[in-house]
């Protein structure tokens, strides 16, 4: 299809609503705080026409010939589109090309696309190793690079598209800050590599590593798994954290239906990027913003599809983080309440069978949604980037096929309550995040092994240090201490690779990535570094997790805390200059979303 009937074939569909009387009313009653916008050429270009307009904008005028621009162009939209293409990276080597696809689609609806770049780092090659550190830190990079190119060249509209999952809730937070008519693009799903006839991914590599150490495989097998867990392009391919995001802003309404649940490589994937670039004309011209969006109750669907999917301990803290940026009240607490109501539903990896191009061949996300929705689970009145609501755009969607074992029915799911628990207790008295698949168990009681970096800890896992009934506490690896927060994949896979996932637990003032599974808890507040309870933990003690309680508790008695409390000192900052050393003076809490932009001034 040529972009030109691609553009009329878009905007029709996107425009049915605008003659519907309850369309209409849901619009008023989301936002009831603020009158949209007349639709004239002025309020259409309420950004690019401060750039382009006027004798004394000539100067602008002439750096945007330069670029491509005719005299036409001066007359539309100016749609950024942000692309978060890199070669670091197998999730983002293909954005480029996409990129170009949502630029032919805004182009197509009568817009000006303009191609801008952010950055990406990798986390699968960084994990376990210094770099790592940096991970989290390109969430605000990212959201402040968007932020500012928007700013600064008054494009009235943008298209983001993110692949690795940090890109992701850094990009919705620059589309909130900003508040200009946005829509964001999944890169997409990589297919499953394989090895001896079962599908393997980049956590199948970690795990072996663990399997090698135990000796369960030799060398030659290692470099097997290693040649082939990675086929191609597009994001890790269990319900990891980036295919989580990318579920979870789907269900926000920032992304048009289904695209969270697309290959990275296929056709479907360029028809999503054609279709957000005419999608984005669309919200211009309704004068829907992503705070029409991103309401407390899309948000709460937000986390109830994440439930469903069975997806990342990350998606708390960038849910978190991206709730601050759009002023929405959000809480860890809020996981807890979803999660009392909305069951596991979906077998997937890490924790499942299946991975998410699997999910794709049965109709992706939206069966679920539909599913959930009719069972009084989501917000349907909630407005979209298709222009309409969740419940509208819901409309017509058929079941998944029959016989098909990826998503379970309500009747009968894989945990009735959710996987995301928050924990209270002495050890975590602002909360923690553990990830309860229901396989390793509910409680855990055992021996603190404590360190003070993962690299430590990952020694004494692999050479057998680590034994039946420890606790390994890994601490100072919170966003200030770390500084970054980083993500404990390599140990929790080198524990479930020496067949130790029942056998000990982890607990850590970092994170875990999507692909982490086994008795893990994360995200402990305080964290060490700013005496939280964690800095006191020695070697010996005991602690008890309990999931049904929602508990994590160090057995040691109130005077002992308060003793060990007093006599400890803060460490010395690991980095006093750089990036580094910036985020960990600003970064908040991770029970906060460890967000870089609260309270400023």
């Amino acid at each position: 299809m040529d972009t030109e009937r691609l553009a009329k074939t878009v905007t029709t569909d996107l425009e049915q609503h605008d003659n519907k009387q309850d369309d209409t009313m849901t619009l008023k009653k989301k936002t009831p705080q603020r009158k949209r916008k007349a639709v004239g050429p002025s309020a259409h270009r309420e950004h690019s026409s401060k750039v382009t307009e006027g004798v004394e904008r000539a100067p602008s005028r002439a750096m945007l010939h330069a670029v491509g621009f005719s005299r036409d162009d001066f007359k539309k939209n100016q749609i950024g589109i942000a692309s978060t293409w890199s070669m670091v990276t197998p999730c983002n080597m293909h954005i480029d090309a996409l990129a170009r696809e949502a630029a032919k689609g805004a182009d197509a609806a009568g817009g000006k696309a303009v191609i801008f770049n952010t950055i990406t780092i990798s986390d699968g090659i960084s994990m376990g190793t210094e770099g790592m550190k940096y991970s989290l830190v390109s969430r605000e990079v990212i959201a402040d690079s968007i932020e500012t190119v928007m700013g600064c060249e008054g494009f009235d509209g943008l298209v983001a598209i993110g692949g690795c999952d940090k890109n992701m809730p850094g990009c919705i937070m620059a589309m909130a800050r900003l508040n200009r008519p946005s829509v964001f693009v999944y890169g997409g799903t990589i297919l499953p590599g394989v090895h001896k006839k079962k599908k393997v991914d980049i956590v199948s590599v970690f795990e072996a590593v663990g399997a090698h150490a135990r000796k369960d495989i030799d060398n030659a097998e290692l470099e097997q798994i290693e040649c082939t867990s990675i086929p191609g392009a597009g994001s890790c391919g269990g319900m990891y954290t980036a295919n989580t995001m990318a579920s979870a802003i789907e269900a926000l309404g920032m992304s048009l239906p289904n695209s969270s649940a697309q290959n990275a490589v296929s056709r479907a994937k360029k028809k999503d990027c054609q279709d957000a670039g005419a999608a984005v004309l669309n919200l211009i011209k309704k004068g829907i913003r992503p705070s029409d969006i991103m309401t407390r109750d899309a948000f709460l669907n937000a986390i109830t599809v994440v439930t469903a999917l069975g997806g990342s301990t990350n998606a708390v803290l960038h849910l978190l983080a991206m709730a601050h940026s759009m002023n929405v009240k959000l809480s860890m607490d809020d996981f807890t309440r979803v999660g009392r109501k909305v069951p596991v539903l979906a077998d997937l990896k890490p924790s499942g069978k299946y991975v998410m191009a699997e999910l794709v061949r049965i109709g992706g996300t939206v069966p679920l949604m539909k599913m959930l929705l009719q069972a009084g689970l989501l917000k349907g009145d909630c407005m979209t980037v298709t222009g309409k609501t969740l419940a509208q755009n819901l409309r017509g969607v058929k079941p998944y096929p029959k016989g098909q074992k990826v998503i379970r029915p309500l009747n009968d799911p894989i945990k009735k309550e959710g996987h995301l628990v928050i924990l209270r207790g002495n050890l975590a008295p602002e909360g923690a995040v553990a990830k309860i698949s229901g396989k390793e168990g509910l409680r855990f009681e055992g021996t603190a092994r404590v360190f003070g970096s993962e690299e430590r800890a990952l020694e004494s896992i692999l050479d057998g240090t680590i034994t039946k009934g420890d606790v390994i506490v890994i601490r100072y690896e919170g966003p200030r201490g770390g500084p970054g927060m980083r993500e404990m994949l390599a140990p929790t896979s080198a524990v479930m690779g020496k067949g130790m996932g029942k056998d000990v637990a982890l607990i850590t003032d970092g994170r875990f990535s999507g692909g982490s599974h086994g008795f893990v808890v994360g995200h402990i507040t305080p964290e060490a570094f700013v005496g939280g309870p964690l800095a006191i933990v020695q070697d010996g003690d005991t602690i008890i997790i309990d999931a049904k309680k929602r508990q994590i508790n160090l057995k040691l008695s109130a005077a002992e805390i308060t003793r060990r409390t007093k006599a400890w000192t803060q460490p010395a900052p690991r980095y006093t200059r750089g990036v580094l050393a910036k985020y960990a003076s600003h970064v908040t809490s991770a029970s906060t979303g460890a967000v870089t932009d609260d309270g400023l001034g």
